[in-house]
This record gives C-alpha cells, sequence and structure tokens, in this order.
C-alpha cells in the first residue's frame, strides 16, 4: 500500500495524474452570514473589500464585505434595480456595466462608485447593450467579455474600458460566445472558463480560452472537467478557482482551479454548501465565496464560505 502511495505521488509530480481532491492540504470554514441574501450580483473587489452589487430579488443596497476584517456594511445604494452586471474593482474605485434591468432588458449604462466621495456616477456607457458576461482589470483597464443581448443571445463582444479617458475600444472577440462564464487575470492575461449557450444552462460549456492584451489575441486551453455555468471565480497563486454552479436542474459543488503555468486544471475540497450566481474574492491567501442561491434557476442567500488551499 505504501509503495502504491509513492508510485502515485511520483507519477503526480510528473504531470501524469491529477491527485485527488483529498489530497490536497485544504479546508473550508464558515464565514461570516451578509446582512441580506444575495444572487446573481456583480462582484468587484478593490482597496480591500468585496462589493456586492445588484440582486435577482430586486435588492439595491450594495453590501460590502471587508476581506481583512470578516465584516459587512452597507455603501450607497446603486442608482436602480439590476442582476447580472459585469463588475470590477480598480484603483480603489467599482465599476459596474450592463446588466438586466425591467423585464429582462438589457442596458448599456455603465457606473463608478467612488467609496470615499460615497456617490455614484454615470460613465460612458457600454458599446451595446449586454448582461451575464464578466468584467477583469488588468493595469488601468477593465475587460468586459461575452455575455448576452436582448433575448439572451450570446455576443463575442470584447471592450475595453479606460477610466483616464472614459473611452472604449473595441478588441478581438471572444472566440466562443456565451453568458455566465468565469475569468481572471494571470500574469497580464485573461483566462475564459466555461459558461452557457444562449441563456440555458441545459447548454453548459468545459471550453477555456485565454486572452493576451499584448498581442489581441485568444488561444485555447484544456477545458474544465465541470461544464458548469453561474460559478464564482477568483485568482490565487497563479491559478483561476472556479466554484459551484449550475444546470437547469442541479447546483454544484465542484471546485477547480486552472494552472496557467502548466496548463492543468486540479481538484479541490468541494463548497460545502453548493451555489450559483455568486462571487469570490481572493485575499492573504485564502478564497472568500459570497452569497448565491443553492437553489437551480433561483433562490438567493447570504451564506460565505473560506477556501484556504
Amino acid at each position: 500500500m505504501i509503495g502504491a502511495r509513492l508510485l502515485l505521488s511520483a507519477l503526480a509530480l510528473a504531470g501524469l495524474v491529477a491527485l485527488p481532491a483529498a489530497a490536497h492540504e485544504s479546508a473550508w470554514t464558515a464565514g461570516n452570514t451578509a446582512p441580506s441574501a444575495r444572487s446573481e450580483s456583480g462582484i468587484a473587489v478593490t482597496g480591500g473589500r468585496a462589493y456586492i452589487i445588484g440582486d435577482y430579488n430586486d435588492a439595491t443596497d450594495v453590501l460590502v464585505y471587508d476581506l481583512a476584517r470578516a465584516s459587512w456594511q452597507v455603501a450607497p445604494g446603486f442608482p436602480y434595480r439590476v442582476h447580472h452586471p459585469m463588475a470590477a474593482g480598480l484603483d480603489g474605485k467599482v465599476y459596474v456595466f450592463g446588466g438586466y434591468v425591467g423585464n429582462w432588458e438589457v442596458t448599456a449604462k455603465s457606473w463608478v462608485l467612488d467609496p470615499e466621495a460615497g456617490t455614484w456616477r454615470p460613465i460612458a456607457d457600454l458599446p451595446s447593450g449586454r448582461a451575464a458576461g464578466a468584467a477583469v482589470a488588468i493595469g488601468d483597464r477593465i475587460y468586459v467579455i461575452g455575455g448576452s443581448r436582448a433575448g439572451a443571445v450570446n455576443v463575442p463582444d470584447v471592450d475595453v474600458y479606460t477610466p483616464a479617458t472614459d473611452t472604449w475600444s473595441a478588441l478581438a472577440p471572444l472566440p466562443t460566445p456565451r453568458d455566465h462564464l468565469s475569468a481572471g487575470a494571470i500574469a497580464g492575461r485573461i483566462v475564459v472558463a466555461g459558461g452557457r449557450i444562449d441563456g440555458d444552462p441545459a447548454h453548459n460549456l468545459a471550453v477555456t480560452e485565454i486572452y493576451d492584451p499584448a498581442t489581441d489575441s485568444w488561444v485555447a486551453a484544456p477545458g474544465t472537467p465541470t461544464p458548469r455555468s453561474g460559478a464564482a471565480a477568483a485568482v490565487l497563486d497563479g491559478k483561476l478557482f472556479v466554484m459551484g454552479g449550475e444546470t437547469r436542474t442541479e447546483v454544484f459543488d465542484a471546485v477547480e482551479a486552472f494552472d496557467l503555468a502548466s496548463g492543468r486544471w486540479q481538484s479541490y475540497p468541494p463548497l460545502p454548501t453548493p451555489r450559483h450566481g455568486f462571487g469570490a474574492a481572493a485575499f492573504d491567501g485564502h478564497i472568500v465565496t459570497l452569497t448565491g442561491s443553492p437553489e437551480a434557476g433561483g433562490g438567493r442567500s447570504g451564506t460565505v464560505e473560506i477556501l484556504r488551499p
């Protein structure tokens, strides 16, 4: 038995097999529950805080989680009801793009919150209305990737916003259009994983693609072990962690991470509470997962759970 374990470990180190999740020295713990439940929100991380904007059930208060103190506050409310917006933090400010408003109508409106001033201010609209895409900050710019236009039809659009000039520029389109995708920046590149076709979680994707801003080009990467959409994502130690997600009838607990350096996916211990429509933030060697729904197709919660890989 000992010899078999040594052989398995040697093969894993050689990259020939992947050790099971139990082999990772990882652990989940419960965090401080949010003051109110949320799902299908935008999550922006900046200045040591995670901001939760929008809600599938129409809440407009912005919840703020202090990552160092593990405590909650409430920021100035968003100007209107929105769900599935794209959000990102940059230089201490919170940026929110598009989303669904009214009766599932997409909007191109975009906003910035200066937490110090305590006010939301409109900025240049997205080039076109869309929702359920991803927003990723690199350097002094924010990239808005994929999502859906009216009727939940996917768009391949990739647009970059420059706050200094309040302008948008179009970039090379996403090779595989999708919504409810996971994305994160690693070493100056953007890794995009999973998602669904035209808003239908019965058509989840495993596709992983990587964007290089230096060349304005995309390359394919190994697909996710679990095809999924509506998952939370965060970058830690050069890996994009993808957690949870849903189908039409099932909510996932699977946690998998893509290592950009090796080009491989690894499994980690599952979420204690399977969820979709939630967000995550990496801080000080751990990942905090924030709110989301434990029910396929709807629902919400204030659940906070922390992974320490």
